[in-house]
């Protein structure tokens, strides 16, 4: 990793290590996601593909990568079809117009057939929190607080030092037609 990343990278984990923890309960519900720039090879790939967030069900289950089809439907993907990492590998691409364009006609094939990850309290960095833990992959997303209704969340890849951060904000759910099962 460049020392331009890395000090990128480590000033991001501590600024997420001086949040305040989040317990898994308090997830539940409909988030809509957002990148924040941390010098990680998926900077800008999953806005790039119309990613809108995460959904968490009060099973302690969750939709761990939703994105948006047509502005009135969200699908959930199955993040295990797609080694995570290939995706990484693959991440200049997945900035391109033509992935974007290619992952919308593929969405129908990569959707989940149920929930894909758990919601669990974990610790990081000597403090439990909630996180989210994938069925498929060796990925765990872990979720300190920023305000009321919007946490940050940190992906960290087993093995992979690097980790993606991503802020959610709570979405209050007006319409069943815009959140299908």
């Amino acid at each position: 990793m460049p020392l331009k990343s890395a000090k990128r990278q480590n000033e991001m984990t501590a600024w997420f290590s001086s949040l305040a923890p989040v317990q898994p309960t308090e997830m539940l519900g409909l988030w809509r996601g957002a990148g924040i720039p941390s010098d990680h090879p998926l900077d800008g790939v999953l806005e790039n593909l119309g990613w809108f967030g995460k959904r968490f069900h009060a099973d302690m289950r969750a939709d761990a990568l939703l994105f948006q089809w047509r502005s009135d439907r969200l699908v959930a993907i199955e993040p295990g079809i797609i080694p995570i990492s290939l995706a990484i590998t693959a991440a200049p691409f997945g900035r391109t117009r033509i992935a974007r364009n290619w992952f919308s006609y593929l969405q129908k094939a990569l959707r989940a057939r149920g929930t894909t990850a758990s919601l669990k309290l974990r610790t990081f960095d000597n403090v439990s929190t909630a996180a989210m833990v994938y069925d498929r992959q060796p990925i765990a997303d872990y979720f300190r607080r920023m305000g009321d209704h919007e946490v940050a969340g940190m992906m960290c890849v087993d093995n992979d030092p690097r980790r993606y951060f991503f802020n959610l904000r709570k979405i209050e759910v007006v319409s069943q037609r815009a959140v299908p099962d």
